[in-house]
Order: C-alpha cells, then structure tokens, then sequence
C-alpha cells in the first residue's frame, strides 16, 4: 500500500492480439501498445521442480508482465493490504505486475514456461526480498 492506494488494483490481465489459423495461432506484443512500459529484459523460468516456488519477493520500481507461454502456473500477489492470485495458462495474455507488489509463482504444471517481460535492467538494489520488511512497509515506492 502507498498512502491510501492499494497498489494491487495496478495489477491487471493483458490480452495480447491473437491471430487464428488452422496451421497454429499466432500472438504479438508491442511495448506502448499492449505493453505500459518500455521492455529493458526478458526472462524466463522453465524446468521447474514439483512443488518448487518462484519469486517471493517485491520490486521497488521495476514493472512487469509475466506470460505462460506453456504449460499453467499461479501467481499469488500481495501489496500489503490485498492479496489476489491469478491462474496463467494461455500465451495469449499475461499479468501486468506493478512496482510494491510481492508477488511468488507456484503450481507449476510439468513443461511450463513463464516467461517475464521488465521495465529494467537487473538491479538488486530494485528487490525487496524479506517479506516482514515488505509487510511493514518502510520501502518507498515513491509517489502515486
């Protein structure tokens, strides 16, 4: 939370265009177009163990899309006040993940891949990684 703010309401699904054909479909993402935000990195996590979680931290400023690109997988996001989870199985649409947000990806299907679409470049310095730090909300996200 930033003041009276829930940053959670940032967050949201994005659809990407979606181009049907009986050979196979096609999808595309365009950054300032579908993407609020110039793309700095792309990663993405594959070969996940059974049981196994991912994430489990906050970012300061870095916004983000996560996409499953195969397979399916949850993303469990929390600002504090709110928590919400949502489902990813189709590599036609992600979730924007904004700045104050943590957030952990768990239930990974066998051969899923969530590939992360960032606003930045690697920092350490932009992760919050102690979820009583996060909770206590002595992190400035700046101003909203």
């Amino acid at each position: 939370m930033v003041g009276d703010f829930l940053v959670l309401d940032d967050c949201r699904l994005v659809y990407f265009p979606k181009i049907t054909d009986f050979r196979g479909n096609l999808s595309f993402i365009e950054e300032n177009s579908q993407i609020p935000f110039q793309i700095k990195r792309v990663y993405y996590l594959y070969d996940v163990p059974s049981g196994a979680t991912r994430g489990g931290h906050a970012h300061k400023g870095l916004q983000q899309i996560i996409i499953a690109l195969s397979g399916s997988f949850d993303v469990l996001l929390d600002d504090g006040v709110t928590k919400r989870s949502f489902f990813l199985n189709r590599p036609h649409y992600g979730l924007y993940v904004s700045p104050g947000v943590w957030r952990e990806l768990e239930n990974f299907s066998s051969n899923s891949v969530a590939l992360s679409l960032v606003s930045a470049v690697y920092d350490e310095s932009d992760y919050i990684r102690d979820y009583e730090v996060f909770k206590k909300g002595v992190i400035d996200y700046g101003s909203k």
